[in-house]
């Protein structure tokens, strides 16, 4: 094992402020968190069971670079994140945490996820011998257009999310809808309640369709920046260094309700809820090679903005 470096399982208390300050400086320097907004929750709260977390020390006992791994995938093999802090980049570091990553690897596989699509981790991929094997685009449209007039097909009606209530049968359809998947279709009620007891979370944004009192399509909106929303009837301010930029953060279809338009129509009623909120701008991410999605998304009039990558070897 290299010097200087620690692997934890869960990460102490005092380990997750570094690592959260290295993220900060990070997020920063580049423009983007370096983590999946998954592993990010995880990790501010402590790590989880089949997290291994990588701690790169200067000599004087520095943080200076971070890396998650996940090796609880028996398909696809471990998958790991990592950053560097802008401060002591180009020092090898980078390359010191791939190798120390590959190690701790099961079965020697290992997938890395580049958040932004950096040429330094373009390079450090191929240094390492990893090829890039998937994308996701970061897709982004203005809300000061006009947005479709969005129809319920008949029987089928519209309310929002109930914390305590509907976070079992949300997961369910949710694991269904998106049963091919590799990172949506297998969400656990735990998933949903770390994102709830986040600032951003606002249930008056996570809107569910209902056929009698089966949930059959849902559209949970997500705002990144500086907004006002209510919880329990106590407004809150959420301010950051940018303006406030709404995400279609999850849409989906029940396998017993598709066909009916019903993933264009909640999405639409999103974007509204979204632009209600004196919003300009929404995201979302999609798959590279899911043509049918990018194809809804450009007709609701989004475009490409950003990527992320995976890289393997």
């Amino acid at each position: 094992m290299e010097p200087g470096l620690q692997v934890e399982h869960r990460l102490a208390s005092a380990h997750v402020a570094e690592v959260q300050a290295l993220l900060d400086a990070a997020t920063t320097a580049d423009g983007v968190l370096p983590l999946s907004e998954h592993v990010y929750l995880h990790v501010t709260n402590g790590g989880d069971v089949g997290d291994r977390n990588l701690l790169l020390r200067s000599g004087g006992g520095e943080l200076v670079a971070y890396a998650h791994l996940d090796v609880t995938d028996p398909v696809e093999g471990a998958s790991a994140e990592l950053v560097v802090h802008p401060a002591h980049r180009g020092r090898g570091h980078g390359g010191a945490l791939v190798d120390a990553l590959a190690a701790q690897s099961p079965d020697g596989r290992l997938r890395l996820w580049s958040h932004g699509s950096h040429p330094a981790a373009a390079a450090l991929a191929a240094q390492r011998g990893f090829r890039r094997t998937r994308v996701l685009w970061q897709m982004r449209r203005s809300l000061l257009a006009d947005l479709p007039e969005p129809a319920l097909p008949d029987g089928i009606t519209l309310r929002t999310f109930e914390v305590g209530r509907d976070e079992e049968q949300w997961v369910a359809v949710n694991n269904a809808a998106f049963r091919d998947h590799p990172d949506q279709g297998t969400w656990t009620v735990e998933d949903v309640r770390l994102r709830e007891a986040e600032d951003w979370f606002d249930a008056a944004g996570f809107f569910l369709a209902e056929r009698g009192h089966e949930l059959v399509a849902f559209h949970w909106t997500k705002v990144h920046g500086a907004v006002h929303h209510a919880h329990g009837g106590e407004e809150h301010r959420h301010d950051h260094d940018h303006a406030a930029i709404g995400e279609v953060y999850v849409v989906g279809v029940s396998p017993t309700a598709q066909g009916q338009g019903l993933g264009p129509t909640l999405t639409a009623i999103g974007l509204r809820h979204l632009r209600d909120l004196g919003i300009d701008e929404a995201m979302l991410y999609v798959d590279e090679v899911n043509t049918n999605a990018i194809g809804v998304y450009e007709r609701l009039g989004f475009t490409r903005w950003d990527t992320d990558v995976c890289y393997q070897r």
